[in-house]
């Protein structure tokens, strides 16, 4: 097979306009309709939002490539970073500290160029030991001959597939001065269109040993944030990467088998876009939804028993809430327990379940409920 960047007109790249007007202006209509409905909130309801986002393409970026980080570590990292209080941030990580920093420099800083030093800063941060996994490598420069071919996979370890191979190490600097000038260069096309070319020509290229495709995802980012004109994040791109990881490298693979028509790939692009668009309308409801709760929790004190038992309710609690299961996560006693469910089952915060005896159990009022 030959690679695409093997073909003579690499990377005169070509589209088909006529074909991706019509999902791109989809898209690009509701891109406006989701950041003019978090204009209309307030200032706290925004941040938690973007917060809850960038959290999500954090963890999610790492995710795709194997790598599980502690979400509570990230949002820790982001929130003394942008300055928010959050209460009971946990210590993050080097790893962690690394992937926020590139995250949030991509993002809040999108109008700044994209240089060489930028990127190399940004890998330093994602491999802070000069370590990817047990073995050394460059860190903060290109990668080398010494690194031999570099193949781009996925899978777990011992059963990777292989998608395609990267340029060979003597073409980087060439392939690189190309790219970050045509990155750079006063925009020709949409800036949704130019962070889907931007990924998939950074990740051909592949000019780091590792990391490359954390990069590749932070440079659409930034492209994507130029789009929207605002440094928030409201939607998470690697969220949703992450979720069709199979149709992503798979698309990838493909378009490298392909000539420089780069149209599919723009096609798979801006149709997972709009999914992510699509889940984040579930966020910011799962957002207002809990900003309901607590602002009908403060009409009154809670004690610390009851504000960590609601938290866990609206984080992903599974099931439905019975003493025991309060006792255990409180640590309390069953009749401590008891107290603080009926204080909240008498203040309208808690609902009583169909059913009683030792089967009582609680739940959390729907917005409707709230309302």
């Amino acid at each position: 097979m030959t690679n695409i960047h093997e073909k003579p007109d690499w990377p005169d790249f070509t589209w088909d306009s006529e074909k991706l007007s019509p999902t791109l202006a989809a898209l690009r209509y509701r891109e406006g309709e989701l950041l003019g409905r978090m204009k209309a909130l307030g200032f706290e309801l925004r941040t938690e939002a973007s917060l809850h986002t960038l959290t999500e393409d954090v963890v999610k970026s790492a995710a795709i490539e194997g790598e599980n980080l502690n979400p509570d570590e990230v949002r820790s990292s982001l929130a003394r970073r942008l300055g928010i209080e959050t209460g009971g941030l946990k210590p993050a990580g080097r790893y962690v500290e690394g992937m926020v920093e590139m995250m949030l420099d991509a993002t809040q800083n999108h109008n700044e160029k994209l240089t060489s030093e930028r990127l190399f800063s940004w890998h330093a941060a994602l491999f802070p030991t000069g370590r990817s996994g047990m073995r050394f490598i460059t860190v903060g420069a290109w990668r080398t001959e010494a690194a031999g071919p570099v193949q781009v996979v996925s899978g777990p370890h011992g059963r990777e597939k292989v998608h395609f191979e990267a340029p060979a190490s003597n073409r980087l600097e060439n392939e690189m001065t190309r790219f970050l000038e045509w990155f750079n260069a006063e925009a020709t096309i949409d800036p949704v269109l130019k962070a889907g070319l931007a990924h998939f020509w950074f990740v051909t290229i592949h000019p780091f040993a590792d990391g490359n495709g954390r990069i590749a995802r932070a440079i659409a980012d930034m492209s994507l944030a130029r789009a929207d004109g605002c440094k928030e994040r409201y939607y998470s791109m690697s969220s949703q990467i992450e979720a069709e990881r199979k149709s992503y490298y798979d698309g990838l693979e493909q378009q490298q088998r392909n000539d420089l028509d780069v149209t599919a790939w723009l096609d798979w692009f801006l149709d997972c876009l709009g999914r992510a668009l699509e889940s984040a309308a579930g966020t910011l409801a799962n957002v207002l939804y809990k900003a309901r709760v607590w602002e009908k929790v403060n009409q009154q004190p809670v004690n610390e028993r009851q504000k960590l038992i609601i938290n866990r309710m609206l984080d992903g609690f599974k099931g439905h809430l019975n003493t025991s299961k309060y006792a255990n996560m409180a640590k309390c006693s069953n009749d401590t327990a008891l107290r603080d469910i009926r204080e909240l089952f008498e203040r309208g915060i808690l609902i009583q379940n169909p059913g009683g005896g030792r089967s009582t159990s609680y739940r959390l009022p729907t917005i409707d409920e709230l309302a």
